[in-house]
């Protein structure tokens, strides 16, 4: 599923510089962006975007933040949204060590999940990723892909 995050990031890249839209990679600082919450164990993570543009793609930027969390079997995680994901579609990726769960929520639907973090058939809970879904044309092909991405890692005890 890395893999699978890692080819649409990079078909979004491609796709701003084939078009020429969102011709900006810029930095800006990611306390500028909206950030997703994730808590356990008495900890707080609260990453900025990894990547962000406007649906159209006329402005992106790459600030590559990203989060991460001790986890336990024992301890599910907290995830919350803020209205400026969770009033728009937005897709949860949990990717865990034998594949992913999605799951996707319409505008307003939810803004706080919680999260096991380990599946019975899929393993333990590897990494949470939040996404602001799109269409492209692609060849004259609609294509689902993302416009902004969320990311925090469940780091697990040695042993």
């Amino acid at each position: 599923m890395k893999r699978l995050a890692l080819i649409a990031v990079a078909g979004v890249l491609l796709l701003m510089a084939a078009f020429g839209v969102g011709g900006y990679l810029g930095t800006r600082h990611s306390a500028e962006f909206p950030r997703v919450s994730a808590f356990t164990r008495g900890e707080l993570s609260t990453p900025g975007p990894f990547v962000y543009c406007d649906p159209l793609f006329t402005e992106c930027f790459d600030p590559q933040d990203s989060g991460a969390l001790d986890v336990d079997p024992g301890n599910v995680v907290q995830l919350s949204v803020p209205d400026e994901i969770g009033k728009h579609l937005w897709r949860l990726l949990l990717v865990h060590e034998d594949g992913a769960i999605e799951a996707i929520f319409r505008p307003g639907e939810r803004s706080a999940v919680t999260i096991a973090t380990v599946d019975p058939n899929q393993g333990k809970l590897q990494r949470i990723v939040v996404q602001l879904p799109t269409i492209v044309l692609v060849d004259g092909e609609e294509a689902e892909t993302f416009h902004a991405e969320w990311s925090v890692a469940a780091n697990w005890p040695a042993g």
